[in-house]
This record gives structure tokens, sequence and C-alpha cells, in this order.
């Protein structure tokens, strides 16, 4: 867990993410090349047949990806990323971690799992950055 002062400080730089953010999206732990983060589903995060909107997982996703790559040194942007959707929450709250798999010079790539609070696992997404100069 990080020092709080510095964890408010970064949900701080990333309230400018708006469009996360104003989902619900929340940045709840920091660390090295590290993101977590959460939102409670409500109701207008569902489609048409009562589900989950796709795209709530993965705003999510890519929310704990640009937090995690970007937090200590910022420059990263998406170049491509692959998301699956494997499962239903089973809980309100749901929770993506980012975790650095390769940090090069200019490209980096980070692996996001998306899990309800009963450790359910909803999505998998594969996030390739890059570090602008």
């Amino acid at each position: 867990m990080m020092d709080t002062e510095i964890l408010e400080r970064v949900r701080g730089i990333f309230k400018g993410d708006r469009f996360a953010t104003e989902m619900g999206a929340v940045i709840d732990d920091i660390g090295d090349h590290y993101a977590k983060v959460s939102l409670v589903i409500n109701e207008h995060h569902k489609n048409a047949m009562g589900g989950i909107m796709g795209g709530v997982y993965f705003t999510l996703a890519d929310f704990a990806f640009a937090v995690a790559s970007n937090w200590q040194q910022p420059g990263v942007v998406g170049l491509n990323c692959d998301a699956s959707f494997i499962g239903v929450p089973k809980t309100e709250r749901i929770f993506a971690e980012a975790r650095l798999v390769k940090d090069g010079r200019t490209i980096c790539c980070y692996n996001v799992e998306i899990k309800d609070e009963k450790d359910n696992p909803i999505a998998v997404v594969q996030c390739v950055g890059f570090r602008k100069a």
C-alpha cells in the first residue's frame, strides 16, 4: 500500500480522466508499475438486456493501465488493448488490477485483471503502450 499522501496526489492527477472518473472509477492502490482501481456498478452501467456494458469493463481496465503506466513517469499512451470478457460479477463492486509485464525503452506491456469482491474473474485485458519521448 502506498503512502496516503502520494495516493491522494495521484488521485488528483487522474481526476482529469473524466470519462473513467465520471463513470465512477476510483484509484484504490498504487505501487511500482501497478494500480488497483474500482467501480460500484449501478443502473447506468447496464445495457438493454440488463447486463453490464463491455465498455464499462474496458474503461476500468484502461484506467488501471493509465494509472499504473503513468503515475511514476507520465508519457505512456495506449497502442493496443486486447480484452476478453470471461465472466459476470456476483457483487456490485468490481476491481481492475494492472501489473507490468515488460517495460522497454519505448514499449511497455501490462496485464489487467478485472474481478468482483468475491475474486470471481470477469475480464482480462492486455495493454501495450508507447512511451512518448
